[in-house]
């Protein structure tokens, strides 16, 4: 159940030729009474004698008692309250109960006080009511509403529970500002699967996602066909900008247009700008030294720096200070944009509806401190300019590397919101990491399964020798990993890390000590991609080294024996 304080007015009138009205795109259906301060005001809705002017002139009573002096400029009071769209309909006393609730709660007419505030409650949809209420109490004096919109929040809360509706979290003023009514009404009339005040929003997103100047961000919102106007101040500087849909049009067939700050709190220029000002004033080094079979600018180089990069942000969130962690979770919202814009048709869907969650979970009270979070949003343009993936061979391997990172550092969000106290935040980051996991399991069926396949036909001297290996570098895990199906994944794996010189059981050692398992499904798939991101190995496993099933020799796939153990080649980690 969402409560919302609406801001303050000076007409009771205006605001009831509104709900009772047929609303601004005949959404209004059946608008009536449920609730009052007084059980026998008039219902112009249902009560053909009754009028509107003569339920605003009881209402306005007790404010046109006082003086001119003595009134307060903004006197009209309005709060909406609606239900979750998975709730049941409500009936009319339920509502007219909650209505009861909700002034008592805020201040507006506290329980066992006759002398509150005038007020009704008009429902005119299924799933919501509005109050409106005159903000000069029957004894002349004005009602005390310090937190109105916290308390009617709290309150909301304890009707979720006992109405047993959909449970909600307790806002903090941080999250991107929701549809109207009137905007979702919109939309299903225009058959939209999203209000465009939602699609704007994901829009503006992705052209922030690694964008390094004004220039560049102007030039994507363009190229992705969106209306702009750019505010500008008197001395030529650019103030703001607002965007609109070109299809979406008002009642005069004029585009509407929204600004960044409606659109979401970090989406104004000034908060954009504040990356971007990072980005120029932190002159860090990005990582280099790429394994020589990757070319640069391929989407599988930009997936392995994606990984590199969720790497060592998760540290920064289990270990780093607050402001820090903060603009690491900020830009992990700009990767996730990055990566589901980028991404292949079989994943393309969950890692979209990742990076929607995520959005809430990026922005808390917490201020992110900009600029070490360099090394994300270089990953995120680097997604960006490295073009859609194919979704097979090298890049839709280390699409799996990357999401199933991507996934530990979502994670490592949810416990850090969760410290916080930050609930809406870390609900959001649940919601991301259950279609990152989805996501996943679409992104590594192919490469895991060749790899699978791989493992089964090793022979049974190289198996072994691997097995030797779990058992010396993982002795507690072992086991466990031996009975997991991607255990013959890792082995495979394993063996293309010995081929390439690495000692594989102090790598399997230090992969497997990276970070705790404990949040992972299967160990053996995630020590399979650690192992290919630390050991610079191919994801694609096309050229991999195969085995005599008799003597274990390694031999690649072109005939030549590989090489033996040799000095470690240290891929990009």
């Amino acid at each position: 159940m969402i409560p919302r304080v609406h801001k303050r007015g000076t007409r009771t009138i205006g605001l009831l030729y509104y709900l009772y009205g047929p609303g601004t795109h005949e959404e209004h259906v059946d608008p009536h009474l449920v609730a009052a301060w007084d059980s026998l005001a008039p219902d112009p809705g249902r009560d053909p004698q009754a009028t509107l002017t003569e339920l605003q002139k009881l209402l306005d009573q007790p404010v046109e008692a006082l003086t001119p002096s003595r009134r307060p400029a903004k006197h009209v009071w309005h709060l909406s309250v609606r239900a979750a769209p998975e709730d049941p309909v409500l009936s009319d006393e339920q509502w007219g109960e909650i209505a009861r609730r909700m002034v008592a709660a805020t201040g507006i007419a506290p329980d066992g006080d006759d002398a509150g505030c005038r007020w009704a409650a008009v429902r005119h949809a299924d799933d919501h009511i509005h109050i409106i209420a005159t903000l000069v109490r029957e004894d002349g004096r004005r009602p005390r509403l310090n937190n109105d919109a916290g308390r009617a929040q709290a309150e909301a809360r304890l009707i979720e529970a006992e109405y047993g509706l959909k449970r909600l979290n307790t806002g903090d003023g941080t999250a991107a500002q929701r549809p109207t009514s009137a905007e979702r009404h919109k939309a299903e009339r225009q058959q939209r699967e999203r209000t465009p005040r939602e699609e704007l929003r994901e829009t503006v997103r992705r052209a922030v996602a690694g964008a390094t100047s004004e220039t560049e961000f102007f030039d994507r919102l363009a190229a992705a066909g969106l209306l702009i106007r750019r505010r500008i101040a008197p001395s030529g500087d650019l103030l703001g900008y607002t965007v609109a849909l070109p299809d979406d049009r008002n009642k005069d067939g004029e585009p509407i247009f929204y600004s960044g700050s409606r659109l979401a709190p970090d989406l104004s220029l000034p908060r954009i700008r504040e990356r971007w000002s990072a980005d120029r004033d932190d002159h860090a080094a990005a990582p280099s030294g790429w394994p020589p079979h990757m070319a640069p600018g391929a989407p599988s180089v930009a997936r392995r720096g994606t990984a590199s990069a969720a790497w060592q942000a998760l540290i920064v969130i289990e270990q780093g200070d607050d402001a820090v962690a903060a603009a690491h979770i900020a830009s992990a919202g700009e990767v996730l944009d990055a990566l589901a814009k980028t991404s292949a048709a079989h994943t393309r869907t969950q890692l979209r509806q990742a990076a929607i969650a995520f959005e809430r979970a990026s922005r808390s009270h917490v201020r992110a401190e900009r600029g070490h979070d360099r090394a994300l949003r270089q990953a995120a343009r680097d997604l960006i300019q490295g073009g859609p993936a194919l979704g097979r061979g090298e890049d839709g391997a280390t699409t799996a590397m990357a999401i199933d990172m991507l996934f530990f550092l979502v994670t490592a969000a949810i416990h850090w919101h969760a410290k916080k106290g930050h609930a809406q935040q870390a609900a959001a980051a649940r919601q991301a990491a259950e279609h990152l996991r989805a996501a996943y399991q679409a992104a590594a069926a192919q490469p895991l399964g060749a790899l699978y396949q791989r493992g089964r036909h090793l022979g049974r001297p190289l198996l072994q020798r691997q097995t030797s290996v779990l058992r010396e570098a993982v002795p507690e895990l072992a086991e466990q990993i031996l009975t997991e199906p991607g255990w013959y994944a890792l082995a495979a794996t394993l063996t293309d890390a010995e081929a390439a010189g690495h000692d594989t059981t102090a790598l399997l050692a230090d992969a497997a000590g990276r970070r705790e398992l404990d949040t992972a499904e299967s160990i053996s798939d995630v020590l399979v991609w650690r192992l290919h991101r630390t050991a610079g190995l191919p994801a694609d496993t096309s050229n991999a080294v195969t085995a005599d099933r008799g003597t274990g020799r390694l031999t690649s796939r072109t005939g030549r024996a590989a090489q033996g153990r040799t000095r470690p080649r240290h891929g990009r980690s």
